[in-house]
């Protein structure tokens, strides 16, 4: 029951051999779950205790949002030679296309210098320059990104208008 057929009808028999057995187990095709943006932000949070970050000694949490409703963590993940160091944006954004979601709705980003206290009025720098590129790749133009300091306010922008010149499939064709 995968979803490998591509001829139309084949599509809608293997979607009505879907229904038919989850009306047998008694489920039913629910609406996308919903996730608040604070609910994203907390679980960015959360995702920031796993950091691995001992030399910059500035953990980040991710939450990313699929359409679907799913939601993946990631967090830093540091190494001596900086050039290998994986950012938790990108942790979320592999974790979840290697599950095979590439529809994403939202991101939050929260991080901060352990044990040194956020100015309320710090605002975040946003994801990497990387980061932005993923997202470019995987997202479009209504993709919000949630972004705070660990203690300090969110800031929200969508994807536009953290990367408003960004390098596109497009960008490649001759």
């Amino acid at each position: 029951m995968g979803y490998d057929h591509m001829v139309e009808d084949e599509k809608k028999e293997m979607r009505a051999m879907e229904e038919k057995i989850l009306s047998a187990v008694g489920m039913g095709r629910e609406e996308t779950p919903q996730v608040s943006d604070e609910a994203l932000l907390a679980l960015a949070r959360a995702a920031m205790e796993r950091s691995y970050s001992p030399y910059s000694r500035y953990p980040v949490g991710a939450a990313l949002l699929c359409a679907d409703g799913r939601v993946y963590q990631g967090c830093n993940i540091e190494n001596a030679s900086f050039s290998a160091t994986n950012c938790a944006e990108r942790t979320a954004f592999f974790k979840a296309v290697y599950d095979g979601c590439y529809d994403f709705a939202a991101i939050a980003v929260v991080g901060g210098p352990a044990g040194k206290p956020v100015q309320a009025q710090d605002e975040p720098s946003g994801p990497c320059g990387v980061c932005r590129q993923v997202m470019q790749e995987f997202c479009g133009p209504d993709f919000e990104i949630h972004m705070q300091k660990a203690g300090g306010g969110v800031f929200t922008v969508k994807l536009p208008e953290l990367l408003p010149f960004g390098f596109t499939k497009d960008s490649m064709e001759a």
